[in-house]
């Protein structure tokens, strides 16, 4: 069994109604991703607002459009259960592609934030 490995991944959301894509590039030694999950500097904005697509190596973890609200998690939540568990996903040539979409709910207003994409898994040993 491998290390454990966790990195965060930063998406700047600049305007409203757009969706903003991203390849991340893992480093050689990450084997695996196991968990994610969806943090802001603006929770409030990426919760309402936000939906998402992510894949890992052109396999799709998350369709587009895919609801914010159903991986974020507030501070109510205990620590253990932060995290969305995809199995063992192995990283192959370690791209992640994530992509997010800003929407007006007409119960927020748009201000620049920052979305970022935690992830959790298994590194070499």
């Amino acid at each position: 069994m491998g290390k454990f490995f966790s990195k965060d991944f930063d998406l700047p959301i600049t305007a409203a109604g757009q969706t903003f894509k991203k390849t991340f590039e893992l480093d050689k030694s990450v084997k695996a991703i196991t968990h994610y999950t969806i943090l802001s500097n603006r929770e409030d904005l990426t919760y309402y607002r936000g939906s998402f697509r992510m894949e890992i190596n052109k396999d799709e973890i998350a369709p587009e459009g895919y609801s914010v609200k159903k991986v974020m998690c507030w501070p109510s939540v205990s620590a253990d259960a932060r995290l969305k568990s995809i199995g063992r996903r192995e990283t192959g040539n370690g791209l992640i592609t994530f992509e997010y979409t800003d929407t007006n709910d007409g119960l927020t207003v748009f201000q620049p934030y920052k979305v970022t994409l935690s992830v959790e898994g298994e590194r070499e040993d």
